[in-house]
């Protein structure tokens, strides 16, 4: 059949009308008051764990139904922070940012930039797992809900370090006595090597500097700079190279394989991997003095949302004992609910652990600075 510049510009007619349809069809259902999005980002553990309760919750209930957006972490994309943050400043409303998974470190970082109406306010009193919730957060109270808590340690082998370093000084000495044994991974692929590096210069400073983005502290990170540029040498080599791994899997990997014997690490990350059985019995966690950083992780509502009346369904979803059993299975996340209330043989993974015992950091763009400092004055070390 001979095909005519009659018959192209039909289809391509066709093709515009159907768009056009698919398009109408898709901003209906983002504002039916029925869907709603929650977007994420971090490590596949947690994608994983999203999906999970994602499905549970539409399954649960007709009202409401959720929709995932997943950033992983470490493959370069715009982060989620940055993607809001320019929708909000550049007049944007209603979008399907519906629902943010954030901490409360980046709290701080969204209140700092965008003041409190960035937020809506969430009616506790409706929400019938509210009361289950054991800690409040020390930022955005009345608009940012926790879900989980969660911590960077120091994750060792046992059978090679029998008696592990308590304090960060013995952690140091420790390193420079067994070169080639210690990793930690680049600060900005990955938030374990990022606690190491902003403890190991925040450690030098007042505390109050941890829970601040003045710019002045920037001015007083020399110190510890020169404390990460002293235990370079002794860092994890390859090929008579020392190595930054890529992302927190990557200083996890060489430890599953013996091929250092410590290393920072997400206390959840290294948990359900033991579960799962992808991480050897004699790696164990301990916690240093003074410690790495850890933070409550929650949820909250931008203004620039479409549906705030379904996020906040999911958001006392979060605070169920189902959710937080799911979150305990598939990550190991530390509840924010009591633990008589969760089942009891995942509880015994985690039950030494203490959120209240936390090192919380809350630095804002300062974060970033240390990151790209480290770049250029570590990354590039010989």
């Amino acid at each position: 059949m001979k095909i005519t510049a009659k018959m192209v510009l039909g289809v391509l007619a066709g093709a515009m009308v159907l768009t056009t349809l698919t398009s109408c069809t898709s901003t209906a259902t983002a504002n039916d008051g029925k869907h709603f999005t929650i977007w994420a980002s971090g490590s596949d553990n947690v994608k994983v764990q999203f999906e999970q309760q994602v499905s549970q919750f539409n399954e649960s209930q007709d009202e409401y139904v959720a929709e995932l957006q997943f950033i992983t972490s470490g493959t370069g994309a715009e982060s989620l922070s940055s993607r809001l943050i320019a929708a909000y400043k550049s007049g944007q409303t209603n979008t399907d940012y519906d629902l943010i998974e954030a901490s409360d470190s980046e709290m701080v970082n969204y209140l700092n930039q965008c003041g409190e109406d960035f937020f809506v306010d969430v009616d506790t009193a409706s929400m019938e797992n509210y009361e289950n919730l054991n800690y409040q957060p020390s930022v955005g109270q009345g608009m940012f809900i926790p879900y989980r808590g969660t911590t960077v340690l120091l994750a060792y082998n046992s059978e090679t370090v029998p008696n592990p370093p308590t304090t960060t000084e013995e952690l140091y000495q420790w390193i420079k006595d067994n070169p080639g044994r210690f990793a930690y991974n680049t600060p900005s692929s990955g938030g374990a090597g990022s606690s190491f590096v902003q403890t190991s210069i925040y450690n030098f400073l007042p505390e109050e500097a941890l829970s601040s983005a003045d710019e002045k502290w920037s001015e007083e990170w020399d110190q510890g700079f020169d404390l990460l540029e002293s235990l370079h040498p002794y860092m994890y080599q390859s090929a008579g190279k020392v190595v930054y791994p890529n992302k927190n899997q990557g200083t996890l990997d060489l430890l599953a394989n013996f091929e250092i014997d410590m290393c920072p690490a997400w206390a959840d990350m290294v948990i359900s991997q033991k579960m799962q059985g992808t991480m050897p019995e004699s790696i164990q966690l301990v916690q240093l003095d003074p410690a790495f950083t850890g933070n409550l992780v929650g949820f909250a509502a931008p203004s620039i949302g479409s549906n705030s009346e379904g996020a906040q369904a999911f958001m006392d979803y979060m605070l169920s004992p189902e959710a937080q059993n799911i979150a305990l299975e598939s990550m190991a996340a530390l509840p924010v609910i009591d633990f008589s209330l969760l089942d009891a043989e995942l509880v015994k993974n985690i039950e030494s652990l203490n959120i209240s015992e936390f090192r919380s950091s809350s630095i804002g763009d300062l974060g970033t600075e240390i990151n790209e400092r480290w770049d250029r004055e570590i990354a590039t070390l010989g």
